[in-house]
C-alpha cells in the first residue's frame, strides 16, 4: 500500500511554547488517520503544517506522494480541508459553496458540472444545489463543507474538529457517513478531534498528542488495549488510577500491593521492585461478585448511572479510593451492595510514578 503523508521530524515553537515536537507520522493510500488530544496538544497545529497554512521549524519535511511540499503553498499541495464552523458563503448557493475551489483552479464548465454531479451524489445533497445555506439543517451544512473539501478530488482530506458544534445525534450520524465518504473514495482523511468516541469510531490509527508531544501512534485497537503511556493509559477509554508499590516483577507482570491487597498488572518499562506504581485499569474490565472473596478488593457500591446499553457502577474500595466498574444492563448489582472486585493482569498496565509535580 504507498504512503501519500510522510511527516519527518516536523517541529514547530511559538516562541517558548512548543506546538509540536520532532513529529513522525506516515499515512497510506486508504487510511483514516485521526490526530486526538486535548485542547492545546499541537493538534490543530499539525494539521495547519500539513495543510500549508503553517510553517515548520528549519528540520521538518512535508512530504505528499513523495514530494517535499514543506514549503509550498496551500494551494500546490492537492489536498482538501473542511473547518470546524463550516465557512459557508452566506451569499452562494450550495452548488456555488461547492464548486469555489473548482472556480479558483480555473476549471471548465462541463468538469464542474461533471463533479459537481457526482459530488452531490456521494453526500446526498441532490436537490439542494441552488439553496442557500440559512436554508440548511446543520447536517446538509455538514455535507457541503465536507463536498467543497472533495470535489477537486484531492490526494488527501484534512478534517478540523468537523462535528464539535453539531448536536449528538447529528455527531453519531455523520461519523458514519464521513467513514463510508473515505472507505468510497479510497484516500486518506486526516482528522483532528479532542473526542475519543469520535477518534475511535471513524480511524483505521491514530496518533495521540500531548503538550506537543506523540505520545504513541498505531492503529486504535492497539492503543486502546496496549498503552505504552500514562497519558494514553489514562486519556483513552475510561480508565481507574490506583496508587500501590511493587513487591515483586516476573514475566513482565508487576505484583503490587493496594490497601493491604495484592493486584498485578503489566509491568512498564523504568519500574522496578520497590517502586511506588500507577496502576491502571479500564472501567470494562473490573470483574465484580457478589460473593466476599478475601483475596480480592472489596469495594461498596455507591451509586449506579444507566448508560442505555450499559451500567456504571461507583464503587468505593475500602472506604478511601472511589472507581468505576461497567456493566452491561443485565447485571444483578444494587446501591449499596457489598461486592469483591477483581481483574485480569494483562488488561491492567502499571507504570512508575512520576515526580510528584508531573503526576
Amino acid at each position: 500500500m504507498s504512503t501519500v503523508l510522510e511527516l519527518k521530524n516536523v517541529s514547530k515553537k511559538y516562541g517558548k511554547v512548543i506546538a509540536a515536537n520532532n513529529i513522525n507520522i506516515q499515512v497510506d493510500q486508504t487510511e483514516f488517520f485521526s490526530l486526538l488530544g486535548p485542547s492545546g496538544s499541537g493538534k490543530t497545529t499539525m494539521l495547519r503544517i500539513i495543510a500549508g497554512l503553517e510553517e515548520p521549524d528549519e528540520g521538518s519535511q512535508v512530504i505528499i506522494n513523495g514530494k517535499d511540499v514543506t514549503h509550498a503553498p496551500p494551494y500546490k499541495r492537492g489536498i482538501g480541508m473542511v473547518f470546524q464552523d463550516f465557512l459557508l458563503f452566506p451569499h452562494k448557493t450550495v452548488a456555488e459553496n461547492i464548486l469555489f475551489p473548482l472556480k479558483m483552479q480555473g476549471a471548465s464548465q462541463e468538469e464542474k458540472d461533471e463533479n459537481l454531479r457526482w459530488i452531490t451524489h456521494l453526500t446526498q445533497l441532490e436537490g439542494l444545489e441552488s439553496r442557500y445555506p440559512y436554508q440548511l439543517s446543520g447536517g446538509q451544512k455538514q455535507r457541503v463543507a465536507l463536498a467543497r473539501g472533495l470535489v477537486s478530488k484531492p490526494s488527501l482530506l484534512l478534517l478540523d474538529e468537523p462535528l464539535a458544534n453539531l448536536d449528538l445525534e447529528l455527531r453519531k450520524k455523520m461519523e458514519i457517513e464521513i467513514r463510508r465518504f473515505q472507505i468510497e473514495l479510497e484516500i486518506p482523511f486526516i482528522y483532528v478531534t479532542h473526542n475519543q468516541q469520535e477518534a475511535l469510531t471513524m480511524s483505521d490509527s491514530i496518533a495521540i498528542m500531548n503538550y506537543g508531544k506523540m505520545e504513541q501512534v498505531g492503529e486504535k485497537f492497539s492503543l486502546y488495549h496496549n498503552p505504552t503511556s500514562q497519558f494514553v493509559a489514562s486519556f483513552l477509554g475510561s480508565a481507574n488510577r490506583l496508587e500501590a508499590e511493587v513487591s515483586s516483577i516476573e514475566d513482565g507482570i508487576a505484583t503490587m500491593i493496594f490497601q493491604g491487597k495484592t493486584i498485578r498488572a503489566r509491568a512498564h518499562q523504568g519500574l522496578k521492585a520497590g517502586d511506588h506504581a500507577f496502576c491502571y485499569i479500564k472501567s470494562e474490565r473490573i470483574k465484580m461478585e457478589k460473593n466476599e472473596i478475601s483475596s480480592t478488593l472489596q469495594a461498596v457500591i455507591l451509586d449506579t448511572i444507566f448508560k442505555g446499553q450499559y451500567i456504571d457502577y461507583v464503587l468505593n474500595i475500602d472506604g478511601s479510593e472511589e472507581i468505576i466498574a461497567s456493566a452491561d444492563t443485565t447485571s444483578q448489582f444494587a446501591t449499596k451492595d457489598r461486592v469483591s472486585i477483581s481483574w485480569d493482569p494483562q488488561v491492567a498496565d502499571a507504570f512508575p510514578q512520576p515526580p510528584k509535580d508531573q503526576s
